[in-house]
């Protein structure tokens, strides 16, 4: 497929600023209840680099979240190793946040308790830790709704509670599977921009799994493109745009660009038709 103009390829395992994850001749396969096998993704190769923000796109069933959790140690591959910081994930990593697109808070405590959990999961007193959970709520807004309980918060401020339990113990590496996907446009694109900021504040690597094209190029350094089932690494765009990025960057060329040319990759596997 000729690429677009104005779009910049870069490699799946070249990282200038350092290897933070390494995924080597990754491969993935499933059985079915009748015992037949299903390749979900296969020979999969990717270096993320240290505080790099990295997103994975690609249809329904290509094995997007299934990377994420091997690389989260959630599952282990069928061949292939994840390396983090130098060390094989044998077991679940635990120096980890993780949000999914269900908020998982717990009905039945506070938005304070619900953050604070973390620590108790981990077997830790959260007391001495109800200062920063606090601050954490006051940079996504939530200062005020401390003792509120979830069923009282809108959708788009669940999942703030959510990436807030998620960084309360300060993990170097944050994997969101499709945070955003259950909420309307307007709170989608507030969150996007609010993660950013936390990003940048914190510069914590993130792994990123979005079906949305427009949202993995404006929140992304490089933007994993996969195949359709069985899923594999068919190109990388780099997203060399100024930060911090404001809504209206979607109007830039390179935006446009890189874009179209995810939509003309996704044409070309037949993903998008007509």
């Amino acid at each position: 497929m000729k690429r677009d103009e104005g779009v910049q390829l870069a490699s799946a395992i070249d990282c200038p600023q350092g290897t933070f994850i390494a995924v080597q001749r990754l491969s993935k396969t499933f059985a079915a209840r009748d015992g037949s096998p299903t390749l979900a993704v296969d020979n999969a190769e990717l270096n993320i680099g240290t505080g790099e923000f990295i997103s994975l796109v690609g249809p329904s069933g290509c094995g997007k979240s299934t990377l994420l959790n091997v690389i989260a140690g959630l599952i282990q591959p069928s061949s292939g190793e994840v390396r983090i910081d130098g060390r094989a994930v044998t077991k679940p990593y635990t120096n980890i946040g993780i949000v999914f697109q269900s908020d998982l808070l717990l009905d039945w405590r506070t938005v304070l308790g619900n953050v604070l959990v973390q620590f108790e999961m981990r077997g830790r007193d959260p007391r001495p830790h109800k200062e920063r959970a606090r601050a954490l709520l006051g940079s996504v807004g939530l200062a005020d709704f401390a003792s509120k309980y979830p069923w009282e918060l809108s959708g788009g401020m669940r999942q703030r509670v959510a990436i807030c339990r998620a960084l309360i113990h300060d993990p170097p590496l944050l994997v969101m599977d499709e945070p955003f996907g259950a909420l309307d446009a307007f709170t989608r694109e507030q969150l996007q921009v609010d993660l950013q900021r936390i990003w940048q504040d914190s510069r914590k690597t993130v792994l990123f799994v979005t079906h949305s094209i427009d949202e993995a190029v404006f929140l992304s350094d490089r933007v994993v493109v996969m195949t359709p089932r069985p899923g594999k690494i068919r190109e990388v765009l780099r997203i060399d745009l100024p930060r911090p990025r404001r809504l209206d960057v979607r109007d830039n060329e390179h935006f446009v660009a890189s874009v179209r040319h995810i939509n003309h990759l996704f044409q070309d596997m037949g993903v998008i038709r007509g």
